[in-house]
This record gives structure tokens, sequence and C-alpha cells, in this order.
């Protein structure tokens, strides 16, 4: 059986980071690590080919040699997957489709021949099993939670090494929280399930043998919910297994309640993270009452943040403008947030309401569901009718992005984020393509950008202020670039 994993395309989106990687000559920022995965269940003897559509073409050959394509999709990626559908079944190849496009939306893709809904873990096995018996059904899915523990290791074999600039694995699912906008309990429940440690070791030494050394994302949509397992077992194990090696930090997402934690914050930095990010939402307790994010309620963000950034890690921020209690003047209040804290990756988004979410199911009984989920919430527009009104809310939200990531306020906010974070000592080794890359930013940020001045002015001020955060200067203000060419193509 030869078969096709194919991953479409994503659009421009802030973070794509298309412009960053321009900087740094890569293609994407990592592989799609759930097809990885379902390649490490199939046959031994079936006949593997990987096309992420956001580093290759897909091409006739590559459908003219395939029996059968693998599709896997987020909402954002919807356009694309439609083209691919459309494209494989003009050319005779048999769809199976799954991942969370299709598993909210599968009524909508009639082409496609099957879907394996829900956990691969749980359905990929049984379908496996009638495909190769001819009786295939259209539609397998499972009310059943995955056990992690027959989850296999990633086939990085597959991937081109040089057209990535991460790599991402997963150690837990599911999250104990329930905000009323999120559908990762939808899609994974509320009891955090997670691998192993040898598990996480195993997939670590895959990497590290195949020579990777960049930064490795656990994707995980809360790393802290079982935190008893996470400081137990997980921690002391990367620990231990960085001894002696060099490269590879870890990014993750976390909830604030980490800044109650002196203990956890310096086991995770032991074990190798330097970012994290962190779903701040709002700077009102109203918002987090209106949708039930309630450990965030009645903290002071602004300390909070302050102390993940003195243990060691940088705060990437996600920011939600929208709720029904917001008023006209959250935007200049979250913007003030957000440069007192030096979040410098401030992910702002407008309210948005994903299909089979508590919020979804009361706006569409309220009459207040526009259209489908893009998947983007941060292009400027919303799915649904807000309550400040949708004109208010679009023009606010584009004036503040436009203030946000304007060069000045950005590496303002960069000094504030350097005078608080405490970095550890890097164990890396500066290879060639660093180097290239740092002359690049050069070129692009202080002879193209309009960061001419400052992005020279903040290496200098970072070389006497703070040194060791060097590297992660330069990757910021890299970062900066694209957000801030991301905000002009808007029309801001």
């Amino acid at each position: 059986m030869n078969a096709l994993l194919i991953y479409p395309r994503f659009p421009d989106t802030f973070w794509g980071f298309k412009h960053s990687l321009k900087v740094i000559r890569k293609k994407a920022s990592s592989p799609p690590l759930g097809l990885l995965t379902v390649a490490g269940m199939l046959p031994g003897d079936w006949k593997l080919l990987l096309v992420d559509m956001n580093v290759l073409e897909l091409s006739d050959e590559d459908l003219a040699w395939a029996d059968c394509a693998m599709i896997s999709a987020m909402v954002v990626q919807r356009d694309s997957a439609t083209e691919v559908v459309a494209r494989c079944k003009e050319n005779g190849v048999t769809v199976i489709a799954g991942g969370p496009l299709f598993s909210s939306e599968h009524d909508d893709f009639g082409d496609v021949d099957h879907f394996v809904l829900g956990e691969a873990e749980v359905t990929l096995g049984p379908f496996l099993k009638d495909f190769e018996r001819g009786r295939a059904r259209r539609i397998y899915n499972s009310c059943d939670w995955a056990d992690l523990g027959e989850t296999p290791v990633p086939r990085w074999d597959l991937v081109h090494p040089r057209h990535y600039a991460s790599r991402n694995i997963q150690y837990s699912r599911g999250c104990p929280h329930d905000c009323d906008f999120c559908s990762v309990t939808q899609l994974f429940g509320h009891r955090p399930r997670t691998k192993s440690a040898a598990q996480m070791v195993e997939e670590l030494d895959s990497l590290y043998e195949l020579g990777w050394r960049g930064t490795v994302g656990f994707v995980d949509d809360n790393l802290i919910g079982n935190r008893r397992r996470l400081i137990e077992e997980l921690l002391p194990a990367l620990v231990e297994w960085r001894r002696g090696k060099w490269g590879m930090p870890f990014s993750t997402q976390v909830t604030v309640n980490l800044a109650d934690d002196p203990e956890l914050m310096g086991a995770m930095v032991s074990a190798g993270f330097d970012t994290v990010f962190v779903g701040i939402e709002s700077v009102d307790d109203d918002a987090f009452i209106e949708c039930n994010k309630r450990q965030n309620e009645k903290r002071d963000l602004l300390e909070d943040v302050r102390r993940i950034q003195r243990a060691g890690m940088q705060v990437q921020g996600g920011f939600i403008v929208g709720f029904d209690h917001d008023t006209p003047s959250v935007f200049e209040r979250m913007a003030a947030f957000i440069q007192q804290s030096g979040i410098a990756t401030a992910m702002v988004g407008t309210l948005q309401a994903p299909a089979g979410t508590r919020l979804y199911e009361r706006l569409r009984g309220e009459g207040r569901i526009r259209y489908s989920f893009s998947g983007n919430n941060t292009d400027g527009t919303t799915n649904i009718i807000p309550a400040m009104g949708t004109e208010h809310l679009e023009q606010g939200y584009k004036d503040m992005m436009k203030e946000l990531y304007a060069p000045r306020n950005y590496y303002a906010r960069l000094r504030t984020f350097l005078r608080e974070y405490r970095p550890r000592p890097a164990r890396a080794r500066l290879r060639g393509w660093h180097i290239l890359a740092f002359f690049r930013s050069l070129y692009y940020l202080s002879v193209v950008g309009k960061e001419r001045f400052h992005y020279p002015g903040l290496l200098i001020w970072t070389v006497f202020r703070n040194p060791r955060a060097f590297p992660t200067a330069i990757v910021l203000a890299i970062s900066g670039y694209h957000l801030r060419l991301c905000v002009g193509s808007m029309g801001i």
C-alpha cells in the first residue's frame, strides 16, 4: 500500500511567522506531529510519503504514486483541505481524513471516502483491519479516551531535516479547566492523560540521534494539568536526560497559576523549559467569570508574569477582546497591561465561538452566530455578534495591534522583559546557520525594516544589561519584524 500523508497549507496568519522564517531560511515552524504519529501506527509494509504543503507542493506524480491519501487538518486549514480532497478524487485516490477539522465538520466533506475521527490510538486500528479486508465503513469514531501509553514515537525520518524551525512532541492531552470558548475539553476531556517519562525520553532520543538541537515544543494544552506526575516523574527524567547533552530548549503551554509554585517553576527551568505560553485572556475579573476561566480570577496578573520571567522563562501571552463585559476602554487597558508586563509575543485575538463549545451553543441560542469559525482569530474579524458592536470591536482591535507592534512600543516591551528575565546558562553550540541568521536579521531589520534604529540599540543594550539573554533578544526582534509586517498586511 502506497500511502500519501498530506498536511494542507495554512493561510497567512500572525502565528505562522512567515516573515521570521524567511530571515532564518526555514519554510515552516514545525512538522505535522499528528500525521507523523499516525505514520508510526500504520502497518510496517506500507510505503509512506509525507507532503506537508507548507514546505512542499503536492504534485501530480505524488498522487499518481498513491493508493490512498491520509489527510489531517485543523479548522484554519479548511480551504486548503477542501482543495486537496478535490485533487485526490480527480486522480482516483482514496481519501482518509482525520484531525480537528474533520472531527467537527465531516458532514461538509462529502467526497471523503473514510473518516477516522477522535484519537487515532482508539479509532485507527479498527479502520485498518476493515480497510485491509475491503470492508471499511465511512466513519470511525469513539467516545473512549486513548491510553497514551500506546502512542508510538513519531516518524521523524519522513521529515526533511532543514525545512523546519522547531520540532514538537506531546506529553499529555486534556485540561482540568472548563473555559467556555475552548474546544480542548470537547476533543480531549477534562482529565489530563499522560505518556510515561520513558516514552518522552525515547522521543527525545529519537530527535537527538537524528541531529536535532533546536527548540522542542511540548504541545500539551496545559502541561501542568497533572502536576504530580509532572513534578515526580517527567521533570526529573528530563533533568537526567539533559546531562551531557547540549541544545534542545523546551517550550510549552501552561495556566497562569504556575506562578504560585516556585518549586515547579524551578524544576521546569532545570529540565530545559525556557518559554511558556499562558492564556491570560483578559484584564477584568468580570470577563473571567463570564467565560468560566476561574483560575485567572482575583490575581495580580502583572506580578504573576514577572515571577515566571524571573524564574527563567519567557512568557508568551494569549489575550481575547470581545467578551460581553468588555467596554471600549478594554483596548487601551489591555495594551497598557501588555506593555507593562514585557510580554513581547502577545497573541491578541477577537473572541470566536468554535462549533461544539459552550460559548457557541449559548450564542447560537441568542441568534449571535454570524458564520462558521475560520480558525483564525487574529485577522480582526469574528464569527459572533459582540455586545459592543462589530465595528467597535474590529476597529478597536486593529488600533490596539497597530500600537502594540509599532517598533517603538515593541522594543520598549522587549527591554521591560529583558530587565526581568533571568535565563539559565545556555547549553548550546554556535552553528553556521545561527551566524547566517544573525547577519540576515541585521539586513532585514536594520537595513530594510523600520526597526533600523531600534534593533542595533537593543543589541547593544542587551550586551551590557543582560548578556546571557542576547540570543533571546535576537529571536524576539526577528519575531517582532514578522508581527509588524502582519499588522501592516491587515491594512492598519
